[in-house]
């Protein structure tokens, strides 16, 4: 059989697709898992175990652990290797991963990942949109998307996903890992979050799914202000005495909880 080809980097053609990047570097698996705290009674649900590395390791620690995993061949023989785990073979982008945390029962949900590169932003915010609940949620991302997640208002990564992760959660920026840590190396560093579900007393009273929408109208206009860039919405600004002039990336997780709750009491008067 032919092999797949490779580029300079030792990467077959599949794994450039899937933007797969394994960790093998045993201190920063042990950083993690430290950091990841497992109880033996954890429903753990991990997404892109890839060679299994963190898969073998959570089997060990947690009661039960449901992998998602997009490539076949790897499902297969992880399955293989790893009887006692549960091997889904699905895009973790459109599979129901609120029903497969669901399989815990009473126990307690955690979600973790070493998320392919170009999945990480419209994953994390999938998981929101989906109502995923979980008691907390751990990643390795991409540096830049760890910063996009943890900006504040006014910062040039400040966007979409700040506004939402924010209002959803608490984020923590664990510790930052060179590409020597993973087969193939990429060519940037990589972090890994934590992703804290806030109480409702620590969230801002809001509509969620005003707020989603008001958030993605925004950012899909970024270079306009918000008078241009909400203009479907219509937003009273006075009534909220927000400068319709200013532009999205300035505007605080308070101002677009305020303004995603003009819009849903607008609707409920009209109704």
């Amino acid at each position: 059989m032919r092999a797949r080809p490779k580029d300079d980097r030792g990467r077959s053609a599949k794994q450039r697709a899937l933007g797969q990047h394994f960790l093998t570097d045993a201190s920063a698996v042990e950083r993690l898992f430290a950091a990841l705290d497992i109880q033996a009674s954890d429903h753990v649900l991990e997404i892109g175990p890839g060679a299994g590395v963190l898969t073998t390791r959570l089997l060990s620690e947690a009661e039960s652990v449901v992998a998602v995993e997009v490539d076949r061949d790897l499902a297969t023989s992880l399955q293989a290797r790893l009887p006692d785990a549960d091997i889904v073979c699905a895009d973790a982008l459109q599979a129901d991963l609120a029903g497969l945390l669901d399989r815990a029962g009473e126990r307690r949900r955690r979600l973790v990942g070493n998320l392919p590169y170009g999945i990480a932003s419209p994953l994390i915010l999938r998981l929101f949109d989906g109502g995923v609940v979980a008691e907390d949620m751990h990643f390795m991302v991409q540096a830049e998307v760890a910063r996009r997640l943890a900006a504040a208002p006014g910062s040039k990564t400040y966007g979409r996903l700040s506004v939402i992760a924010q209002w959803h959660c608490r984020i923590e920026l664990l510790f930052e890992l060179g590409p020597g840590s993973f087969s193939p190396p990429p060519k940037v560093r990589s972090t890994f979050v934590r992703l804290k579900p806030r109480r409702l007393s620590d969230r801002l009273d809001c509509d969620a799914a005003a707020l989603h929408r008001v958030v993605r109208v925004a950012f899909g206009q970024r270079r306009k202000t918000l008078a241009n860039a909400l203009e479907s919405l219509s937003v009273d600004w006075h009534a909220l005495r927000i400068d319709p002039r200013d532009r999205p990336e300035n505007l605080s997780v308070a101002h677009f909880v305020a303004i995603a709750n003009g819009l849903t009491a607008n609707v409920e008067r009209q109704s």
